[in-house]
C-alpha cells in the first residue's frame, strides 16, 4: 500500500508539473484537478485498509494493494484524458472504496448471494431488457445501454457479468455433488445464460456477449472437470462471431479494422490505428505522464485507457499494469484452491477469470491483438457501473480468502483450474509481446507515418524547421510561442513540392521526406535528442534546410502558369540542382484540412505533384534525343516525304505547323516536333536501339529524390515507328525529360536530381545533403551538328517542341537547354502543358533561358 501510494504521489506529480517541461518553461499552466481523485483515493485507501485489518485480518494480503494501485491509477489516467470524465470517475471511486468499506463487515454476504441467485440474475436481466424502452447513452449520441439520468447512470450488463458466475457458482455447487447428467445439469443455466445473451446479442453489446460464453465455458469447465466445455465454447465464439460479422455492421467493421486497419487509416479503421500509434509513440519508457497525446484516440478514458497509459509510461507501464492484473488473477485462483466450499471456488475461480478475460479483451483491442469489444478495463477504465461492479467482485474475493479455522475443501481435479488460469496469464503474456511489437519493432516506421498527428501536436510546442531557397528566401516557417506555433507558407504555388503539415492528414511533400532534419530528429546530436525526449518527452528544436529552388525564376514560370495544367522543371545541367520546379494547380497548403474533400475529388487533381508524379506520353518531343543519337552515331538517315505520319489506324501532325516559307531540315522537323521524321528516325535505329536509348536516358527508372515520384516502368519497343513518336505505352514525367535533356549540355552524362542543399545543424553550421549518382547515356559528348541544327536565334540555347495525346487530352511538350556560350551555369527545362499551346510553353522556356544581365546572376 505504501509503494502504491507512493507511485500515485509520484505520477501526480508528474501530471503537474508536465506543463512545465511541454512548454519548456517554468511559466506554464501547471495542472491541478487531478489530486482531487489523489486525494480521495488516499483517504478511502486507507480507509479501506484499515477496515479490512480489523474485520478481515485472515484476507489475502495482496488483493487490496493491487485494486488500490490499479484503482488509482485508472483515475488519474481518466483525470490527464478528461478533466471532466475524472471527476465522475473519482465520485464512483469513492462509491467503490465504500462498499468494500461496508462489505467488510457484512459475513453474509456471500451466502446471501447464493441463497438469492434466481433472484438477482432475474432482476438484473429485467433491468437489461428496460434498456430497449428507456434506455439512454450518457454522452448523447450512442448505444442506449444505460438507464437512469440527472448525471447517475447504471450499465444493466456490468452487474450482470458478476451475477452470472455467481449464480452458476451456486447452481453448480448445489447440483454437481446430485451427478446429474451434463446436458440435465446444464438446462437452467443455458436458460437463464441463453436469455442474457440474447439480450446483449440485440443490444449490439457484443463485447460483452463473448466476455459472457468465455465466463460460461470456463466455471462450468473448471467445477465440473468435462473438456467438451472448451470446444462448446470455442463452437460458440466461432458461431457468435460468424453471425455477428454478417448481422451487424458494427462487428463487421470492428473486424474489417482489425484485419487490415492501414486500408483506411484515416476512416473506419481510425481508432485502431490511432490506438497503436499511442503504443509506438511511447516506445520503451513512455513520453512521460502528462506529456503524450492521448486524447487523439477516441474514448480515449474507456474503450482505449491501455493505449493512453502505455503512450505516457512505455512499454515499461503497459507490462507492469499487465503484471498487476496477472497478480490480481493468480491471487484469485490461489484463493480459489484454498476455498473452504465448492460454491467459494466456483466463485473466486469466476470472478477471477471475469477480472482477467475481461482485460485481456480490451487491451487485446487496443494491440490488435483482438477485434475491438467495447468492455471496459476493470479498475482502470472510466465507468461507474464497471467500477463498483468490479470492486463488489473484489470484495467477495476479499470474503472469501478471510477463512479464519475454515480447512480447503477437497478439490478432486485441479487440473482444470490450473489449465484456465494458465491459459490467462498465457493471454496477458501475449499482451506484453504485442505491445513490444509495436512499441520497440514497429515504432520506427509507425511514429514516422505522416498521418500520425502527435508529430503535428509537437510542432506546436517545438518550432519546425525552415524550407529556405537558394538565396536563404524563406519558403515554410513556424512562427509563435511555446503551445501556440504555426506553419506559416511563404509561397504556396510550390505546395505541390514542399507540401503541408496537417494534423488531420498528415505531411506530404519536402514537409514529409525531410521531416526528421525539420523536427530535430536527423542532425542534432543523439545525446540532445535523447536528452530532449527524456526531459520533455518531445524532440530538440528543428532543423532549417535550403534547397536549391531559386524563388525569383519560380515566381516567374508560377505567374505564365496561372490557370493552366502542366509542369516546368528547370535543372542545373552539371550538378542536378533543381532550380524551379511547378506544378499547376495547386493546393493552398494553409486550407488542406478544410478543402480536403473537394481536393480528393477535383477533376484538375491538385493533389498530385505533375512534375514528379505525372505520367505523360512523351509524344514527338522525343524527337532531341532520336536526333541527337543518330547524328553522334552517324546514322542520320534521309529526310521523310512527309512532316506528318499515319499509323496504327491514325495521323499525327507537327506540334508547330512549320510556317509556309520554311526550309524542310532536320532542324525543322525535330524543334517543331514533326512525327514524320521521328518515324523516320525510329525505323533507322531500331527497336534494340531505342529501348537501349531509352533505359540509358533513364525513361523507365524512378529519379532518386526526396519526393514521391512515378514508379518505375518497363520499357519494351515493337513498332520502332510508333516508339520514335511516343506512342508504344511509354510516359515520362517531366522531371525524368529535364533529366535527360541534360546530358545534351553535360558531356552525354545524366545529372542526379537535387533539390535539397543543405541543412543548418548546431555543432557544424552548414552541412551539405549528399545527392544520388550520375548516369552514362547514349547521347553524344560534343553533339556539335546537333546543336547547329536546333539553336534557337533569340537566346544561346537549342528548343525543341513536342505533342502527344493522353487520354483524349492534347498535351504540349517544350525541352530546352543553353548552349556552350551560355554565360553562366549550364541549364536544362522541360515544360509540359495539358493542353495544345506551344506558345505558351515556348514564352515559358524563354524567360527562363534569356542571357543573364551579369555573368554570375544564375
Amino acid at each position: 500500500m505504501q509503494l502504491a501510494a507512493l507511485f500515485l504521489l509520484l505520477y501526480a506529480l508528474a501530471l503537474t508539473f508536465s506543463p512545465a517541461a511541454r512548454y519548456r518553461s517554468w511559466d506554464a499552466p501547471y495542472r491541478w484537478d487531478h489530486w482531487i481523485g489523489f486525494v480521495v483515493w488516499l483517504i478511502g485507501s486507507a480507509l479501506v485498509h484499515r477496515r479490512l485489518i480489523g474485520r478481515l485480518l485472515e484476507r489475502d494480503p495482496y488483493v487490496f494493494p493491487v485494486v488500490a494501485l490499479l484503482s488509482g491509477w485508472g483515475v488519474l489516467a481518466v483525470w490527464r484524458v478528461s478533466p471532466e470524465m475524472g471527476l465522475r470517475q473519482t465520485i464512483w471511486l469513492g462509491v467503490g472504496l465504500a462498499v468494500v468499506w461496508v462489505g467488510a463487515s457484512l459475513p453474509g454476504l456471500v451466502e446471501w448471494l447464493r441463497r438469492y441467485k434466481y433472484l438477482s440474475l432475474t432482476g438484473t436481466l429485467l433491468l437489461t431488457a428496460l434498456t430497449f424502452w428507456v434506455g439512454t447513452y450518457p454522452g448523447g449520441d450512442g448505444p442506449r445501454l444505460w438507464l437512469g439520468c440527472c448525471g447517475v447512470y447504471l450499465q444493466p450488463s456490468e452487474p450482470l457479468k458478476l451475477l452470472l458466475v455467481v449464480y452458476l457458482s451456486a447452481y453448480l455447487a448445489d447440483r454437481l455433488p446430485l451427478h446429474f447428467s451434463l446436458p440435465a445439469l446444464l438446462t437452467p443455466t443455458l436458460i437463464l445464460g441463453g436469455a442474457a445473451l440474447g439480450l446483449l446479442a440485440a443490444q449490439r453489446d457484443l463485447g460483452t456477449a463473448s466476455l459472457f460464453i468465455l465466463l460460461y465455458t470456463a466455471v462450468v469447465y473448471m467445477a465440473s472437470g468435462r473438456k467438451t466445455m472448451l470446444l462448446f465454447s470455442g463452437l460458440a465464439l466461432l458461431l457468435a462471431g460468424v453471425a455477428g460479422y454478417i448481422l451487424f455492421d458494427v462487428v463487421r467493421i470492428r473486424v474489417d479494422a482489425w484485419l487490415n486497419p492501414w486500408l483506411d487509416p484515416s476512416g473506419r479503421s481510425f481508432q485502431i490505428v490511432q490506438s497503436v500509434l499511442a503504443v509506438a509513440s511511447g516506445g520503451v519508457l513512455g513520453r512521460g505522464p502528462g506529456l503524450g497525446s492521448p486524447g487523439i484516440v477516441p474514448v480515449a478514458h474507456s474503450d482505449f485507457i491501455f493505449a493512453a497509459i502505455s503512450e505516457e509510461t512505455g512499454l515499461l507501464g503497459s507490462s507492469g499494469l499487465l503484471l498487476l492484473v496477472g497478480l490480481l488473477a493468480g491471487r484469485g485462483f490461489f484463493i480459489a484452491l484454498n476455498a473452504p466450499s465448492s460454491y467459494r471456488r466456483y466463485l473466486a475461480a469466476g470472478i477471477a477469470t471475469l477480472l482477467a478475460a475481461q482485460s485481456i479483451l480490451i487491451a487485446g483491442g487496443n494491440l490488435r491483438l483482438l477485434p475491438l469489444t467495447g468492455v471496459t478495463l476493470p479498475f482502470v477504465s472510466y465507468g461507474g457501473s464497471s467500477l463498483v461492479t468490479s470492486f463488489v467482485a473484489v470484495l467477495l474475493l476479499l470474503r472469501i480468502s478471510h477463512r479464519e479455522d475454515e480447512l480447503p475443501a477437497p478439490l478432486p481435479k485441479p487440473g482444470p483450474y490450473l489449465l484456465v488460469s494458465g491459459g490467462l496469464l498465457a493471454g496477458l503474456a501475449a499482451l506484453a509481446l504485442a505491445g513490444g511489437w509495436w512499441a520497440v519493432a514497429r515504432a520506427e516506421n509507425l511514429v514516422q507515418r505522416p498521418d500520425n498527428p502527435r508529430w503535428s501536436i509537437n510542432d506546436r510546442f517545438v518550432r519546425r524547421g525552415a524550407l529556405i531557397d537558394r538565396n536563404n528566401a524563406l519558403i515554410d516557417h513556424s512562427t509563435g510561442v511555446p503551445g501556440s506555433y504555426q506553419r506559416v507558407y511563404e509561397y504556396p504555388p510550390l505546395s505541390s513540392t514542399t507540401g503541408y503539415v496537417s494534423l488531420q492528414y498528415g505531411l506530404a511533400g519536402l514537409e514529409m521526406t525531410l521531416d526528421p532534419y525539420l523536427r530535430g530528429l536527423r542532425g542534432n546530436p543523439s545525446s540532445t535528442i535523447w536528452w530532449d525526449n527524456l526531459l520533455y518527452g518531445q524532440p530538440p528544436p528543428g532543423l532549417n534546410v535550403r534547397l536549391t529552388i531559386d524563388l525569383d525564376l519560380q515566381r516567374r514560370v508560377d505567374a505564365l502558369l496561372e490557370g493552366h495544367r502542366g509542369a516546368v522543371v528547370l535543372l542545373n545541367s552539371r550538378n542536378g540542382e533543381i532550380l524551379v520546379m511547378a506544378s499547376h494547380p495547386y493546393p493552398q497548403p494553409d486550407r488542406i484540412d478544410e478543402d480536403w474533400p473537394r481536393l480528393l475529388s477535383a477533376a484538375d487533381a491538385p493533389l498530385l505533384n505533375r512534375a514528379t508524379q505525372g505520367e505523360y506520353p512523351p509524344g514527338t518531343a522525343l524527337g532531341p534525343f532520336l536526333f541527337g543519337y543518330a547524328t553522334g552515331a552517324g546514322t542520320l538517315p534521309a529526310l521523310p516525304a512527309e512532316a506528318g505520319f499515319t499509323g496504327a489506324g491514325r495521323s499525327w501532325q507537327c506540334a508547330r505547323p512549320l510556317a509556309a516559307d520554311a526550309v524542310a531540315d532536320w532542324g525543322s522537323l525535330i524543334a517543331n516536333g514533326c512525327p514524320g521524321a521521328l518515324a523516320q528516325l525510329g525505323r533507322r535505329l531500331g527497336s534494340p536501339t531505342l529501348e537501349t536509348l531509352f533505359l540509358s536516358l533513364g525513361f523507365h527508372q524512378a529519379p532518386d529524390i526526396p519526393l514521391v515520384v512515378a514508379p518505375s516502368r518497363p520499357l519494351h519497343v515493337e513498332d520502332p515507328a510508333l516508339a520514335a513518336i511516343g506512342q508504344e505505352n511509354i510516359v515520362v514525367t517531366p522531371l525524368q525529360m529535364a533529366l535527360a535533356v541534360a546530358a545534351f549540355n553535360n558531356e552525354g552524362v545524366r545529372p542526379a536530381p537535387r533539390i535539397t542543399g543543405a541543412v543548418q545543424t548546431p555543432l557544424q553550421g552548414w552541412v551539405i545533403l549528399p545527392g544520388g549518382n550520375p548516369h552514362e547515356t547514349l547521347l553524344p559528348a560534343r553533339p556539335t551538328r546537333f546543336l547547329d541544327a536546333l539553336a534557337t536565334t533569340t537566346g544561346p540555347y537549342w528548343e525543341a517542341l513536342g505533342g502527344a495525346i493522353s487520354n483524349q487530352t492534347p498535351i504540349t511538350w517544350y525541352l530546352a537547354a543553353t548552349l556552350p556560350d551560355w554565360q553562366g551555369t549550364p541549364l536544362a527545362v522541360a515544360v509540359v502543358l495539358e493542353e495544345a499551346n506551344p506558345a505558351l510553353a515556348e514564352q515559358i522556356g524563354e524567360v527562363l533561358l534569356q542571357p543573364p544581365s551579369k555573368p554570375d546572376e544564375r
